[in-house]
């Protein structure tokens, strides 16, 4: 090899990392910020946020079929189609981005299933109302990050993202509180901080893109393309698996979490600290397999197949050496974390074995991110789609519900239930994807692709 596949990797993966953290920033920002408010203003922009988010990432998901498409035009040094093929990325998401505002314009089922207090409801009804607003400006900035991620430029996607988070507490505080004379809307307002900041950062990094002079080989700025339904069955066919995939891991974590809530707010507000442990460890195995999955699209557009199988393996290598130090960690500072999450003694007792169990569940979450972002890299996303939909809904939440909630399997074991269910799904998961994935490379291998 020219180059070292490690380093290659690492040098993609911590820009992205980065990116991913500052994108959770600003959830963090928003609920802290409203919680100096009021208690009704807290709820709404926490309900109000993850109605947003179900919405926005189960459609934008879509777009992740993005960067192995264009690696793929890069690494075979096919750069004058790419604007051709943003061209029709933008048609997708102009479809996707129409979708999006009706649901958050008419948010009525979301709130059937809430079942919120007048007040709220009204709250979380203005907040999704504005943010229908900065949908078109979130999609054209993900298309940047499609463009960016797929020919290895990820540091423009860091600096972005970073910005974005620098202006987030300005802008909330201007239309939140009504500072510098302007309306003191409550929770509503960083609403529209985050519309406005959506818009500004995807002028910018477009403004930036489109006057670059190492963006010139791509024609970005040639006539618009009209859509090419071709091109866009192509690119749906790769993404609207990918969207499913999303939506079937998501709503899993979800109703774990909603049929945890049963057992009660101190079992519940232990599972939420082991949750957000996962999701915080997750962001840097799914940053490696993001870097994993744009340079085995570049090596198979290069025509270089071995090369592609070689980075596959590198990432997974890579994925769960961190993995297995991070969950050391978790394993053997369960009692410190959980002292730092809450001074409540009755969560930290339950939540201590729960973050210990996290620590063997981001094992197998490491495993299967790097493998089902390397296989996006060989635009595989059926069989992906698949395992993760039968995987964690069937032996995961079912699992989970049997052993956490029933006495199928002896004494119903509450939180731990789930989360062993968890662990087993994750584990079956990653080793179908990483099976899946020797399958695929070795195919590409064999016909010199």
């Amino acid at each position: 090899m020219q180059r070292s596949s490690t380093r290659e990797l690492v040098h993609l993966a911590w820009p992205m990392l980065v990116a991913q953290l500052a994108m959770m920033g600003n959830a963090v920002i928003d609920t802290a910020m409203a919680g100096r408010l009021s208690v009704i203003d807290l709820a709404a922009v926490g309900i109000a946020a993850s109605i947003l988010a179900t919405v926005l990432m189960s459609l934008v998901s879509v777009l992740f079929a993005l960067p192995p498409i264009i690696a793929h035009l890069y690494g075979a040094n096919r750069q004058a189609e790419i604007g051709r093929e943003i061209h029709q990325g933008v048609w997708v998401s102009l479809a996707l981005a129409l979708v999006a505002v009706l649901l958050l314009l008419f948010p009525g089922p979301f709130i059937a299933i809430s079942d919120l207090q007048p007040a709220v409801e009204t709250k979380v009804r203005a907040y999704l109302a504005v943010s229908a607003w900065g949908v078109p400006g979130a999609f054209a900035l993900r298309l940047f990050f499609g463009l960016s991620m797929g020919i290895g430029r990820p540091r423009p996607v860091m600096f972005f993202a970073l910005l974005s988070l620098a202006l987030k507490v300005p802008l909330n505080a201007l239309f939140m509180y009504g500072l510098l004379g302007f309306p003191e809307m409550g929770g509503p307002g960083c609403a529209v901080a985050t519309a406005l900041d959506a818009w500004l950062m995807a002028a910018l990094a477009w403004g930036w893109c489109l006057n670059h002079p190492k963006y010139v080989e791509f024609q970005l700025r040639q006539r618009f393309t009209a859509p090419d339904f071709v091109a866009i069955r192509e690119f749906l066919k790769l993404g609207i698996p990918m969207g499913l995939t999303f939506i079937a891991d998501v709503t899993a974590f979800t109703f774990m979490a909603l049929f945890i809530a049963r057992l009660g707010p101190v079992v519940s507000g232990a599972h939420q600290i082991a949750a957000n442990l996962a999701a915080l460890a997750f962001m840097i195995p799914l940053s490696l397999g993001n870097a994993t999955s744009v340079l085995v699209g570049q090596a198979l557009g290069a025509g270089q197949a071995g090369r592609a199988r070689h980075i596959c393996w590198e990432g997974i290598r890579l994925g769960m050496s961190i993995a297995a130090v991070l969950s050391l960690t978790y394993w053997l500072g369960a009692p410190y974390i959980a002292a730092f999450y809450t001074t409540d003694l009755q969560v930290r007792a339950i939540a201590i074995p729960l973050i210990a169990m996290v620590g063997l569940y981001h094992l197998g979450d490491a495993l299967q991110a790097v493998s089902v972002n390397a296989l996006r890299g060989y635009k595989t996303s059926v069989v992906p789609m698949v395992i993760y939909t039968v995987t964690l809904w069937v032996p995961g939440l079912g699992g989970g519900i049997l052993l956490g909630l029933t006495d199928t399997f002896g004494a119903a074991r509450g939180a731990p239930g789930f989360w062993l269910a968890g662990i087993g799904s994750i584990w079956l998961v990653g080793g179908l994807m990483a099976v899946y994935l020797n399958f695929t490379a070795k195919k590409h291998c064999r016909r010199g692709l």
